[in-house]
């Protein structure tokens, strides 16, 4: 199970709730949870958004669900 599906049921989101949320199908987000389409990184943006998390946790790149504090974000464009 990829992350996106996990964290959308672990919420108690349905597809279509989430693709409305979105502005796309449910069939184009269904895409996304298989893995038959990449994941843009506007889709990705919106999805770590809409959940309050990072884009890490969604690819995997962390166990950990919180989103970045906004003072490390800072830090690293400087």
């Amino acid at each position: 199970m990829n992350r996106i599906r996990e964290i959308r049921e672990d919420k108690g989101y349905t597809q279509t709730e989430i693709a409305k949320k979105l502005g796309i199908t449910q069939r184009n987000y269904s895409y996304f949870e298989t893995g038959q389409t990449m994941l843009t990184e506007e889709i990705l943006n919106k999805i770590a958004n809409f959940y309050n998390t990072s884009i890490d946790y969604l690819l995997y790149r962390t166990d950990i669900r919180e989103p970045y504090p906004k003072s490390i974000i800072k830090d690293e464009k400087n």
